[in-house]
């Protein structure tokens, strides 16, 4: 096996080391944190179910609730666990070795810091996921592939920091959160979809030193632009090769379909289920909005800022289709990847309306 191009040991401790704790609560209300959102969580399948017409709760990944550091963890090891083996395809495809094995260690130690830093400042913010890039289902286990993390401290500092109802914020969180959840129990080809679609952007990389500095150049010249703020252009669309941009596309169609798609769903819930959801969404939206300039510009390079457009532009799809041909229809997106949307029918709806006309909606 070739030497890792990241030590990822090294990322996790300087990702937990890195991390601020949470904010102050006693022992008594943190276990019952923990329960309640475990709880929540369970109930938020029935809601989604009733929204979407995806009953798939039988079938659903397990619910972890943790603090920071465990969260860093955890996404370190999924990195490493899609990583390594695609690295070692590049390597074979492209026939080109690593370079000598010291300047691999030293390359492997900073990309771990890097990768680590990267962590500590998404471990402070991100409120839930759901971790998709762990080993698919097996034959012998009935349950979706993938785990529904919920951040314990970052909810407690958002529903602190927004003055919103515990509650109801809680509920809205896992609301979407089960929604991605629901997308891949009802899509069990999902799953291994979003993994080769990955794998294909790695391996579409090369490993030509001349390539590499002039992507690496022109990611300069995009970080003086993003700094003025004249760039929405993130560090990862500045060093792709032009096939893997015709990959991203595919993926940012992707990734924008199941975001909308939660961010719809957990709003149209509704107050019945979520009385203080107008609330809540308002100021979170206006939390977001209102970043400081350098953290704005930190989360531009990082693709955060990518990452939020694809919200709005998934909601917006997801709502046209819903008006257009309703629940029924917009679930034919999850009978086969042929009926995922691109990222350029995210952004014109009509288009993937007029290719799916006539396919039939994915069963409930």
């Amino acid at each position: 096996m070739s030497p890792r191009i990241v030590d990822w040991k090294l990322a996790a401790a300087t990702g937990t080391r890195l991390v601020p704790p949470g904010p102050k609560v006693s022992l008594t209300e943190a276990v019952a944190t923990v329960t309640d959102l475990k709880q929540i969580a369970a109930r938020a399948d029935r809601h989604v179910a009733e929204v979407t017409g995806l009953d798939a709760a039988s079938q659903s990944a397990t619910t972890v609730v943790v603090d920071r550091p465990a969260w860093i963890q955890a996404n370190v090891d999924s990195f490493a666990l899609l990583a390594d083996p695609l690295i070692e395809k590049l390597i074979e495809k492209r026939g080109t070795p690593l370079p000598g094995s010291t300047m691999v260690k030293v390359g492997s130690k900073l990309t771990g810091v890097e990768v680590g830093v990267l962590l500590s400042y998404l471990g402070t913010r991100v409120l839930g996921q759901f971790e998709l890039l762990g080993p698919p289902r097996t034959s012998a286990d009935d349950r979706a592939p993938g785990r529904l993390t919920l951040v314990a401290p970052n909810i407690v500092a958002a529903e602190r920091a927004l003055s919103v109802p515990p509650e109801d914020f809680r509920l809205w969180v896992c609301l979407h959160e089960v929604t991605h959840r629901t997308q891949f129990a009802a899509a069990p080809w999902l799953h291994g979809h979003v993994q080769n679609l990955l794998g294909e952007f790695l391996l579409a990389s090369d490993l030509d030193t001349a390539a590499v500095i002039e992507r690496l150049r022109a990611a300069v010249s995009g970080l003086a632009g993003a700094v003025r703020g004249k760039t929405g252009i993130s560090i990862v669309e500045l060093v792709q090769t032009p096939e893997q941009k015709v990959i991203l596309d595919r993926i940012t169609g992707l990734m924008s379909l199941l975001e909308g798609h939660a961010d719809v769903v957990m709003d149209q819930v509704g107050p019945d289920v979520v009385p203080a959801v107008e609330t809540i969404r308002q100021r979170f939206d206006a939390r977001r909005r209102d970043a400081g300039p350098l953290a704005k510009v930190f989360r531009r390079l990082i693709g955060l800022e990518m990452k939020m457009k694809q919200y709005a532009e998934g909601a917006n799809f997801v709502r046209v289709v819903i008006d257009e041909v309703g629940m029924a229809g917009l679930n034919v997106v999850w009978t086969g990847p042929d009926l995922l949307p691109t990222g350029e029918e995210i952004r014109d709806p009509r288009r993937w309306l007029e290719r799916t006309s006539g396919a039939p909606a994915v069963s409930a």
